[in-house]
């Protein structure tokens, strides 16, 4: 298998670890995360002029016909910054649904403007009791006429207090844990009998819970009782890419703390001239590369259009990702010390984000059972 990337790759790779580089510094990620709705702005317009939001669309759709590997070159440099707009949920999650579910009208309509940097999207899919399982839905689809009218309760929704859009994921037929009955519904974020309660998660970001009390769908994506399959799916190419995005994280970890072994002195000499130090930053190395090879081979599923085997890699790939993560992080902050635990430094950041990303879509422990089971992810 030919892992070496194509010259369109290589610059889409070069332009966004430069515009990362250039905009993302720890001081000013400060200030994007104290903005309105907690990310910037006018660099979700330079994503957009970058093309960075076409990425995965196909080009009579909008987009710039990108594929998998090309969503883990981005979710990697947004690693290295720790990134803080929408990108996962607007991009990854909410286009995943549009690309594989929505009508030829509903894309002409939608995924111009998500490419152009008009509309953000949120996935509104957890619920109280749904832990990962992702065919528990209690939230209560009906028709009406031509449309749909919700009634449910959604948590966790990333950036759903900032979205325009909401994708949400609501049972047509059947009881609470039936795996058919589930239809994936566009809702007006502001439409009457929305509300929304935004929040700062761990790392930063932002997340909300939702309400829905008889609130009007704009249209259903796709065949209303037969969403999990395409939900599943999302989730496993969403999967991929936070798994990419990882990466990033405990590259940067490294680098930091290698940066701060070099520098900071006791008994006068760097505390990088110590061996012991010099085995633990070389272990971090060899967690790193093990979680890129998993990342890669989840990258390289991720359009599988198996879903037992897509399941099982990418719960291999986050089996492993979990577990580096973890590692990477706990020596980065031991090597750090005290100031390591401190709001002011960034390191600390950067493992709060690799936490939150352990847990999202299932944990280590999680993944590893099904992993043992031979189970497909989402298997009903």
């Amino acid at each position: 298998m030919d892992f070496d990337l194509t010259d369109e790759q290589r610059l889409l790779k070069d332009s966004v670890e430069r515009f990362v580089a250039d905009r993302y510094d720890f001081e000013r990620r400060k200030a994007f995360l104290a903005a309105e709705g907690g990310f910037s702005r006018e660099n979700w317009a330079a994503f957009a002029e970058l093309g960075l939001l076409a990425v995965p669309f196909a080009e009579e759709d909008g987009g710039i016909g990108g594929g998998p590997v090309e969503t883990m070159i981005v979710m990697e440099a947004f690693g290295r910054g720790l990134v803080v707009e929408p990108y996962l949920p607007t991009v990854i999650l909410g286009g995943g649904i549009l690309r594989h579910a929505a009508s030829a009208e509903q894309k002409a309509d939608l995924i111009p403007r998500i490419a152009g940097g008009e509309i953000t999207l949120a996935l509104a899919q957890i619920e109280r009791g749904s832990r990962y399982d992702l065919h528990h839905v209690e939230t209560r689809a009906r028709k009406d006429g031509e449309s749909w009218i919700i009634d449910g309760e959604k948590g966790v929704v990333l950036n759903g207090d900032t979205a325009d859009t909401l994708i949400v994921v609501a049972r047509t037929a059947g009881t609470t844990r039936d795996a058919d009955g589930i239809g994936l519904f566009l809702v007006d974020a502001k439409a009457p009998g929305v509300s929304r309660r935004g929040y700062p998660t761990q790392d930063g970001l932002r997340a909300a819970e939702i309400t829905f009390e008889s609130a009007r769908a704009e249209a259903a994506l796709g065949d209303p009782g037969k969403g999990l399959p395409i939900l599943a799916r999302v989730v496993d190419e969403g999967i991929a890419a936070i798994c990419a995005e990882a990466v990033g994280v405990m590259d940067r970890m490294r680098d930091l703390t290698v940066e701060y072994i070099k520098t900071r002195k006791q008994f006068g000499v760097p505390i990088g001239s110590f061996q012991v130090l010099q085995h633990r930053a070389s272990d971090m190395v060899v967690a790193i590369e093990q979680a890129r090879s998993m990342a890669c081979y989840a990258t390289m599923m991720a359009a599988e259009e198996d879903a037992a085997a897509r399941g099982q890699a990418v719960s291999a790939a986050k089996v492993q990702i979990g577990r580096s993560g973890r590692f990477v992080g706990q020596q980065a902050i031991q090597l750090h010390g005290g100031i390591g635990m401190t709001m002011e430094y960034s390191i600390g950041h950067y493992f709060k984000r690799m936490t939150m990303i352990e847990t999202l879509f299932g944990d280590a422990d999680h993944h590893l059972e099904k992993v043992a089971a031979g189970e497909s992810l989402f298997a009903a």
